[in-house]
């Protein structure tokens, strides 16, 4: 059964009447996220009487018997238990997809299995041992905060705390962590202890609040391909004040450039656009911002920008004078179908 972060807590409380199911999955990149939903399930094991806890790391060399041998052991003074699997890779491989699909037939009857992973993709979730677990227990997928969401998100955080307020100081509070919502979480506390509950204003928030904005390579691409010049601008002079080698992202903004071209190409010579995307594999969350990139800008313009990321490459290398962040914004603001700045 596939359940939403949100289902979880509905889950769980009915979970008290009829018990709880016997693997809970739990994946995401998110640490945030995924560590509630764990407490959230590690609090209501612990009230069934799951008093007991067994982690397991998978690393490199993991002996998967271990699994097996957690499952059939009997735990002292006979209590029940949690074992916790923690795979970051979200890789079982070939002994470990057995040992899970093994457990998924024969699951510890005085246990709870809680595995926690990094985000499964799209071939993972398809895979044999993901299909056994889900039919005997739960999976959550943990998903990001997109920075549209994150507003509500950030609202509905303190409203919890039975804090109101206001919509400037949200989205003063949303763009100062943007894309860390354990920043977020840690400043919404830190005002809560400051203020306390009732009615909070956007001055407030900006003399407590630090600037915690975690800016990425990634952040950057997407906010290119999304048309949105103004937060590209905004993630690369984040990442050049961070300190971010100017080839990471150089490497991030020409992969998706080629990508792009060679999809534009194809585009081109007739074929589909969503056969294209098919072919490339694109996620189908990221469908939207590559269907708008390739309406904004044609096979032309991305050729062209191809041709400016080697110009850029040949400038970090120091063999073509230029300023290389310059070129980088241009480059970004290129994807964003925004022209070329004039200089003079």
């Amino acid at each position: 059964m596939k359940l939403k972060p949100d289902q979880l807590k509905s889950h769980l409380t009915k979970a008290h009447a009829s018990g709880m199911v016997p693997v809970y999955l739990v994946s995401g990149d998110e640490p945030l996220q995924v560590g509630e939903a764990c407490d959230l399930i590690r609090s209501h094991a612990r009230e069934l009487g799951y008093a007991g806890r067994e982690v397991m790391h998978v690393d490199t060399g993991f002996d998967w018997s271990a699994l097996h041998a957690a499952a059939n052991s009997l735990s002292l003074f006979s209590e029940q238990r949690i074992i916790e699997l923690r795979l970051p890779t979200g890789k079982a491989g070939d002994a470990g997809s057995k040992a899970l699909v093994e457990y998924a037939q024969r699951p510890a009857d005085d246990a709870v299995l809680l595995m926690i992973t990094g985000k499964l993709d799209k071939a993972v979730m398809s895979s044999k041992w993901v299909g056994a677990l889900d039919k005997v227990g739960v999976i959550v997928q943990v998903w990001p905060v997109e920075a549209r969401q994150l507003p509500a998100w950030i609202t509905q955080r303190m409203r919890v705390r039975g804090m109101q307020p206001d919509t400037e100081g949200v989205a003063l509070l949303a763009e100062r962590v943007e894309g860390n919502l354990l920043a977020a979480d840690q400043e919404i506390e830190k005002l809560f202890l400051l203020h306390g509950a009732g009615q909070i204003n956007a001055r407030a928030i900006a003399e407590a609040v630090v600037v915690s904005a975690r800016f990425d390579v990634y952040g950057l691409v997407d906010s290119a391909l999304a048309g949105d010049g103004t937060r590209a601008v905004r993630v690369l002079k984040g990442l050049q004040s961070e300190g971010v080698e100017p080839v990471l992202v150089l490497w991030a903004l020409a992969r998706e450039i080629r990508s792009l071209t060679e999809m534009a190409y194809e585009i081109h010579a007739g074929a589909a656009v969503d056969r294209v995307m098919a072919a490339h594999r694109v996620w189908d969350a990221r469908k939207s911002l590559i269907k708008g990139g390739l309406k904004r800008n044609g096979l032309p313009q991305w050729q062209a920008m191809l041709r400016h990321a080697g110009q850029i490459d040949r400038i970090i290398k120091g063999v073509t004078p230029g300023n290389v962040w310059d070129e980088m914004l241009q480059l970004a603001l290129l994807m964003a179908g925004i022209p070329f700045l004039v200089k003079v």
